[in-house]
């Protein structure tokens, strides 16, 4: 199994964040990812939020050994071709290192400020269903052209390609079973979800299903899911972390017990057995919901005393 961290670009600073990546790399971990927003998701819209992709570029130069990625991207908020491109160079950067993580795009507000259009949620999948299909073809041929519902290419060049074949990796996130897990099993070389054991097994029955459906080989596609990390003997830090989790992310509420990786070391690694046997072969950590000098004693703890058993 892959462990990684994704760092929330609020109410960060670029040393603190270059600091703690280095930190991450120095002990062991496999993977460190940034999320993708311009504003927090409150009705102040207030704090710093860093912008992802020129802080990801950065990191990629000075984090030299780790996967490096974004979890996850707005499709909304930028053309495929243009992703596809900043993409290329960044897996340029990194030495082949790039997990481009992306999704349909959900934070309302975010589009009101800044004048994006939100669309329909079935627009958005739809859309991005297409950028995948852009991007894939920018990335593996030498001239693309394209003439779908959102996007076209007109004997589009890339050049210079990513540094990994065909292309880097593309992970894909949600967990919309009827459209995303389709358009996963299209296109994506790796399915990120919010949960643990119970909806990864679940869902990736559907994907599963969707891959045959498209004649795709499901093992071909890495399965990751993003938990929050708590080291704890105490039942009631459980519960309450999970009631922070579910008051933090509402569209989320009802996994919220799933999406915690909490209780001692004999717990958590009885939890990661379970992982594993569901299909995940990743496991991400969110810094978002637990002051982070706290969490890293916990992340330290983890990378030392629990991983080692499930690499």
């Amino acid at each position: 199994m892959r462990f990684g961290l994704f760092t929330s670009m609020g109410l960060q600073t670029w040393a603190g964040v270059l600091d703690f990546w280095r930190h991450l790399e120095k002990t062991g971990w496999d993977i460190a990812c940034v999320t993708d927003h311009f504003m927090p998701n409150n009705p102040e819209r207030e704090g710093a939020m860093l912008e992802s992709w020129s802080t990801l570029s950065a990191l990629a130069a000075l984090v030299p050994r780790m996967r490096v990625g974004t979890i996850v991207l707005g499709n909304t908020y930028r053309h495929p071709a243009i992703v596809a491109k900043m993409a290329a160079q960044v897996d340029i950067i990194s030495g082949g290192r790039l997990i481009l993580g992306i999704g349909s795009g959900w934070q309302e507000n975010e589009h009101e400020a800044y004048g994006i259009p939100f669309y329909t949620m079935r627009e958005r999948l739809e859309r991005l269903d297409e950028a995948c299909e852009v991007m894939r073809q920018l990335w593996t041929q030498k001239r693309s052209t394209f003439k779908g519902r959102f996007y076209e290419l007109s004997n589009a060049p890339l050049d210079p390609k990513p540094v990994q074949t065909p292309h880097p990796e593309l992970m894909i996130g949600g967990g919309g079973e009827r459209i995303t897990l389709r358009v996963v099993a299209k296109h994506a070389t790796h399915w990120n979800v919010w949960g643990g054991p119970a909806v990864i097994a679940h869902k990736g029955k559907i994907l599963d299903e969707h891959c045959a459906a498209v004649g795709r080989d499901p093992k071909s596609i890495r399965r990751s899911g993003n938990m929050a990390l708590l080291i704890t003997d105490k039942r009631s830090d459980c519960d309450a972390l999970a009631e922070s989790i579910a008051r933090r992310m509402g569209r989320h509420a009802a996994n919220a017990v799933d999406t915690c990786l909490a209780g001692t070391p004999d717990q958590i690694r009885e939890r990661l057995r379970q992982l594993r046997a569901a299909g995940a072969d990743t496991v991400f950590f969110p810094t978002m919901f637990r002051p982070l000098p706290e969490l890293v004693r916990d992340l330290d703890r983890f990378i030392t005393d629990i991983a080692p058993e499930f690499r």
